[in-house]
């Protein structure tokens, strides 16, 4: 039977020395995750910009001059030769990102091929859409889609003060309707929007009550993109992310925390303290929208210094360069295709 959590428990753990809360979280881990193991994701944007939702951290709304270009949905054929390439890279799960508001009937069919085609390889799949309504969750699973990310960003009460085109209470219900429908949850927040710790802990417990915990959790750091509302916003302390990351394990044991948005920020000492606090799952192998990625040997050097390997340990970073060179009617694709400003 799972805990029940409560303000005042989570508060305790956010107010323990940081070298305690590590210490327990990276106990809970061990003691559901194999050691040193951790997940890998590619990530890719099927339909980028011109977003109608106002979220004051994302680059891709129709309302903010950013550097972000529109783009109209990928071929299918282009998104399924990226796919390869992360198979190929060592990718388990490979991710896909519309910048739409809610998906449309009309939209299905498209999915659903894409979906199929990508089991195919063996690969995991996990969609970001937008709301979505239960005939439309129930297609893409039958279709077999494996995840479908919808984040909860923060807090109840802060929510208002990132995004005024839709309400939170629009996301768990879209939450509760993906678990009905079969699909395994991806859902978690962004540290750094101007939140208060009281605001991490709300988020956590939302995450924690639901009617199931989500099977991912992406922690993102923001990412303070030229043009946005939160282009100044003040950076996150790494003792506070590191911190939160160590609290989500604690919490949540048996879920997989991914390092999301901002890793490319965070040296090494900061990554290493968030997989010893218990994240296990990264993106990898490709340039992200808004941000970079870190470079493939970065992670190479990072991976072999800490011992860390995939759950199928086929990490290629030879292959590392290929994904970003997939040609189509004699053009290469533009790292700009990846997703990152819904952050995953």
């Amino acid at each position: 039977m799972r805990k029940q959590w409560n303000f005042s428990q989570v508060k305790s753990l956010f107010d323990l020395p940081l070298f305690d809360v590590l210490f327990t979280a990276q106990t809970v881990h061990r003691k559901n995750f194999k050691k040193n193991e951790i997940q890998i994701s590619t990530l890719l944007s099927i339909k980028t910009g011109s977003c109608p939702e106002d979220c004051k951290y994302c680059p891709q709304s129709f309302k903010y001059k950013t550097h972000v270009k529109k783009e109209k949905l990928l071929d299918i054929q282009k998104i399924l030769s990226y796919a390869k390439k992360a198979k190929k890279i060592g990718s388990e799960r490979f991710c896909m990102g519309a910048a739409w508001k809610n998906v449309k009937d009309k939209d299905i069919p498209y999915l659903e091929t894409i979906i199929k085609e990508i089991k195919k390889m063996g690969l995991e799949t996990c969609m970001t859409l937008g709301t979505l309504n239960k005939y439309q969750a129930e297609k893409l699973s039958k279709a077999g889609l494996d995840f479908y990310n919808h984040n909860l960003d923060t807090s109840m009460n802060f929510y208002k003060n990132i995004v005024t085109t839709r309400n939170y209470q629009d996301r768990l219900n879209t939450l509760e309707i993906v678990r009905k429908s079969g699909i395994k949850v991806c859902s978690g927040g962004i540290i750094g929007l101007g939140e208060q710790v009281n605001d991490r802990i709300e988020l956590l417990l939302q995450l924690s009550n639901l009617s199931e915990v989500p099977e991912s959790i992406p922690i993102n750091m923001l990412v303070r993109i030229k043009g946005t509302p939160m282009e100044n916003n003040r950076e996150v302390d790494v003792f506070d992310f590191i911190r939160t990351v160590a609290v989500t394990r604690i919490m949540m044991p048996k879920s997989y925390i991914r390092l999301s948005a901002g890793r490319e920020n965070m040296n090494e000492q900061t990554q290493a303290m968030c997989f010893m606090a218990g994240a296990n799952s990264i993106f990898y192998g490709c340039k992200l929208l808004t941000t970079s990625n870190p470079e493939q040997t970065s992670d190479l050097n990072l991976f072999k210094k800490l011992g860390l390997h995939s759950k199928n340990n086929q990490i290629d970073f030879k292959n590392y360069e290929n994904l970003n060179n997939v040609p189509q009617k004699n053009e290469t694709i533009s790292n700009k295709n990846y997703y990152n400003a819904g952050i995953l």
